[in-house]
């Protein structure tokens, strides 16, 4: 193999490795959006968990043992 093929073979190679990362990226940009996104939900849920404790008490001084 000559000279040229090697680097138009590199060359190749290295678009291949560029369009992957790329793909890569783009996931792990969306993954971060939902993880942001599920972390709001969870401190909005918290939050109105809490507020409903306090309302009403703690449910679970009332509930039955899990194995009655």
């Amino acid at each position: 193999m000559d000279l040229e093929q090697r680097v138009t073979d590199l060359e190749s190679r290295l678009a291949f490795q560029d369009d992957t990362i790329q793909a890569l990226n783009d996931v792990l940009v969306e993954q971060q959006r939902v993880v942001e996104r599920l972390q709001l939900q969870m401190a909005a849920l918290l939050k109105r968990q809490e507020e409903m404790v306090g309302q009403y008490g703690s449910f679970e001084e009332d509930a039955p043992p899990p194995h009655y």
